[in-house]
């Protein structure tokens, strides 16, 4: 059973030799020039020799390149397979399997075959996980879009009513009692308080009393003299 991280080193390789053998064919054939090329493939009887010649170069080149770093594999892995389709069968097909029989050469369809296959693998999302595609796809999964924050928004303001109402749901507390203090033990009746000693500092000074006032006679009564004893009547 394969681990995926061994499958991830592995198919890194697989890239990385299939790229350089593309690169290859295709800046050999830009080395040769364009031109040359497409005579040589009128010779061989591809149609539109030409356009073959430069779709050939470039897509050899750029997609060896795009397939060691990872980049549009599905797209680079599609038009590889079809370079190496159309050299099948305007090329290689009628000249064998193997590319040398012997000691002559037949130029077969193995090499354009075995490119093929895997150009057609790696578009189909064989090309593990250390790819460009990966980093590229990752970053914009951690980057928020616009439609993104007003998700958020909109979360972050359902959390806050949720809160709400579970702060109306809880029962008020109860305020927390004071503390009773100490009960103070009340005096036994038969123990006598010791008479404490007379505090100089303690002793009320009484304040001097007013003279009472004596009441005035009433002056508009006039006193009755008491009757003279000695008078005689006439």
């Amino acid at each position: 059973m394969r681990t995926r991280p061994l499958y991830d080193v592995v198919a890194v390789l697989a890239r990385l030799g299939v790229g350089i053998v593309f690169m290859a064919h295709g800046w050999q054939k830009i080395e040769a020039g364009v031109t040359a090329t497409g005579r040589s493939f009128d010779a061989l009887g591809v149609p539109v020799p030409t356009v073959a010649a430069v779709y050939s170069a470039f897509v050899e080149l750029l997609g060896g390149a795009a397939l060691i770093v990872g980049l549009g594999l599905p797209l680079t892995g599609a038009l590889l397979f079809i370079d190496m389709a159309g050299a099948f069968v305007f090329v290689h097909a009628d000249r064998g399997l193997f590319m040398v029989d012997g000691k002559s050469v037949q130029n077969g369809y193995e090499l354009v075959l075995a490119l093929a296959m895997v150009s057609l693998l790696f578009a189909a999302g064989g090309g593990g996980r250390l790819t460009l595609d990966q980093w590229v796809v990752a970053k914009r999964l951690r980057r928020p879009g616009p439609g993104d924050e007003d998700d958020e928004d909109e979360e972050d303001a359902a959390k806050f009513v949720e809160s709400l109402r579970q702060a109306e749901l809880k029962p008020a507390k109860k305020p927390r009692r004071s503390p009773k203090p100490p009960a103070i033990p009340a005096p036994d009746a038969s123990e006598k308080p010791d008479k404490p000693a007379d505090d100089p500092d303690d002793v009320l000074v009484a304040s001097r009393r007013k003279p009472a006032q004596r009441r005035r006679a009433s002056t508009t009564q006039p006193s009755k003299r008491p009757a003279d004893d000695t008078d005689t009547p006439s």
